[in-house]
């Protein structure tokens, strides 16, 4: 999805501002300011502050869906488990990559927030689908499976450390500076989930 440089800006300082102040606390006057566009360009581009929500959490979860999808075709000939630590990995770039808009969306969500859930579910549905699968892969012929430990549980778990980053970013965010720093965090994170993996598995 090919963005203008006019359109990448204003979603850009949108996402900016949907974090620091929500969305209800963001005023078009806001937005267009912190782009250096006029608020006419908001109208033109996306129909007002809604249609640029819409439009932000929409291309944020094609791009995130696709990235995810062709990590999984690209590792076609690996281990279930080499698939699925290759997929978090990604998943973790991903939604570091585009910090803010990660971490409104997933306050948004933790909140149940009605205008971004909406917008999601069918993203989400199809999310669940692609990590549930990888993951009851790696878990179904591993000793887990004979303990009798609850997939659904463990499967949650998984989740909820995807999404923690991003939901608790208060936590680390004050350890974290530059793009270096981020790059750290992002691979000693990943590395975390991992050995959580090759726990339950093992």
């Amino acid at each position: 999805m090919k963005d203008s440089p006019t359109k990448r800006k204003v979603v850009e300082a949108a996402s900016s501002l949907f974090y620091q102040k929500g969305f209800h606390g963001t005023s078009v006057r806001d937005i267009a300011e912190k782009a250096s566009v006029n608020v006419s360009s908001i109208s033109y581009y996306f129909k007002g502050k809604q249609g640029l929500l819409e439009y932000a959490v929409s291309r944020y979860y094609e791009e995130y869906l696709a990235i995810i999808e062709a990590t999984l075709e690209e590792s076609g000939d690996d281990t279930p488990n080499e698939k699925l630590k290759k997929l978090i990995h990604k998943i973790i770039q991903y939604k570091h990559s585009n910090l803010q808009l990660s971490c409104f969306i997933h306050r948004e969500l933790s909140m149940d927030s009605v205008f971004v859930r909406e917008m999601v579910v069918t993203y989400l549905a199809k999310e669940n689908f692609i990590i549930g699968n990888a993951f009851s892969a790696v878990v179904k012929g591993s000793n887990a499976d004979k303990q009798k430990l609850d997939r659904q549980f463990l499967l949650m778990q998984l989740k909820g450390m995807l999404v923690t980053p991003y939901v608790l970013h208060n936590e680390w965010r004050s350890q974290v500076v530059g793009d270096y720093s981020h790059s750290l965090f992002v691979t000693k994170y990943v590395q975390t989930i991992h050995q959580w993996i090759d726990y339950i598995t093992r």
